[in-house]
């Protein structure tokens, strides 16, 4: 289907299925020493629960359903918009669960410096703070990243058993998979709608709604949720979606 799909859509998918093989094709023998080798264990601290250190945690879509069910209010478009089209509506893959609005963009459900949905947290924060994917580091070096916030929290080099460390290798790399054709799936179907609907990005107008927004204005965010989009009127520190 990437072929048939207008730009930047097209390059885009073509580079999230070289990131999907790549992710396969990733040792698991060589994730899982790197993970006895780290060894971490949480400390409790809670700074990854905040924006000010990890910035938007993305949803998957079983996530965001789970989250729903606790709270109809803590879902709001994962930030930063992807896209733009020429009347300022803004695209996005996913949710994100909404912050408690204080200085350090604490997650709407830590309290007491506990998770009140510990149990059906998302998945992302089940495998945190263990990653499995190319990003470039401070110097723009792109390379294969395999834990967040190293030496930054927590505790270090304590003992984790081989066999845990092939189910943690195991559940991270299923989760960065399950992120990465959840975005390919973003891409393909944003790629058509557009081309269906005679729609472009037009990145003027994403600064120009982006700094109207800032201001205080609402806009509107169309919301990739279980292959479709989902309207959301947004504005600083309010999201409502638009839907039954």
């Amino acid at each position: 289907m990437a072929q048939s799909l207008p730009e930047p859509f097209r390059s885009l998918v073509v580079r999230c299925g070289q990131e999907l093989n790549a992710l396969r094709g990733y040792p698991e023998d060589r994730f899982a020493d790197i993970i006895q080798e780290v060894g971490f264990s949480c400390d409790l601290c809670t700074r990854c629960c905040t924006r000010a250190f990890n910035g938007h945690v993305h949803l998957l879509d079983d996530d965001a359903e789970r989250v729903y069910s606790h709270d109809p209010a803590a879902l709001e478009p994962a930030f930063p918009y992807a896209f733009c089209d020429l009347h300022g509506t803004f695209y996005v893959s996913g949710y994100t669960i909404r912050s408690r609005q204080d200085a350090a963009g604490s997650c709407l459900f830590l309290e007491d410096g506990r998770c009140r949905i510990y149990n059906d947290r998302p998945m992302i924060c089940r495998v945190y703070p263990f990653m499995l994917h190319r990003e470039p580091d401070g110097e723009g070096v792109i390379d294969w990243r395999q834990i967040s916030g190293l030496d930054e929290h927590g505790y270090y080099h304590t003992h984790i058993p081989r066999d845990e460390a092939f189910r943690v290798a195991r559940k991270t790399r299923a989760f960065e998979e399950a992120l990465l054709c959840h975005e390919m799936a973003f891409l393909e179907f944003i790629g058509d709608y557009f081309s269906r609907n005679g729609l472009r990005h037009v990145r003027k107008v994403y600064d120009d709604r982006m700094r109207e927004y800032e201001r205080g204005a609402a806009v509107r965010v169309m919301v990739y949720f279980r292959g479709r989009f989902e309207p959301c009127e947004v504005c600083p520190g309010q999201a409502v979606r638009m839907t039954g």
